[in-house]
């Protein structure tokens, strides 16, 4: 798939993403002060009852905090970063991944499935247990970006979105195997495109390809 597909895709799920916010706002009152239980078949929810499985939910409430915990990294380059490669990747990232939290945060919601907060998960994990998930930096980790600098933070922050984007990968992979809904899906094979060719940047810019 190449970068313009990639794109194509990401303007679709944005669009979805505003469809599915117009007609949750429509369906969100019944009239009479209370919520409404579910939307019209005549609305244009594009999330229809019984087209995604728990496979799904997992996905979008797993890669939720993964993408925030890469936007954190990113603003981290913005102001610690030296190379202006690091601080145009780190903001290429946070382009692409910011839209893919709304759009998954929209499907949860519409699924009647919690979002997750922050870089917790669903079950109100701290940073010790989110970082289970893979590729997640842990509080070591964490701090150690915190405290650096430089060329120093430029190779910590190569090295670990390296990792990061590897587990983003993975949780892509499972997903497009055992996933049932068709922009989750599709999300997540635009995810193995997108951070795969990250990856090799990354890779390259550490000179370690």
């Amino acid at each position: 798939m190449n970068t313009t597909r990639v794109l194509h895709r990401r303007t679709a799920l944005a669009a979805a993403v505003a469809a599915i916010a117009l007609s949750v706002a429509a369906c969100g009152d019944d009239g009479s002060g209370g919520a409404a239980t579910s939307p019209s078949p005549t609305t244009s929810v594009s999330v229809p009852a019984g087209e995604h499985n728990q496979a799904d939910v997992a996905f979008a409430q797993g890669m939720i905090p993964h993408h925030r915990q890469a936007v954190m990294m990113s603003d981290m380059a913005e102001a610690r970063a030296s190379s202006s490669d690091v601080k145009a990747l780190a903001a290429k990232i946070k382009k692409a991944q910011e839209p893919e939290i709304e759009t998954m945060s929209a499907w949860l919601t519409a699924w009647g499935e919690k979002v997750p907060q922050g870089m917790d998960g669903v079950d109100g994990m701290d940073h010790g247990d989110a970082s289970s998930m893979p590729g997640m930096m842990n509080d070591q980790q964490m701090n150690d970006m915190r405290g650096a600098s430089g060329k120093a933070f430029d190779t910590m922050f190569l090295t670990i979105m390296i990792k990061h984007h590897e587990g983003a990968v993975e949780m892509a992979e499972t997903e497009k195997k055992q996933g049932a809904y068709g922009p989750a899906k599709e999300l997540a094979d635009d995810i193995i495109t997108a951070q795969k060719a990250e990856i090799t940047q990354m890779k390259e810019m550490l000179g370690t390809k």
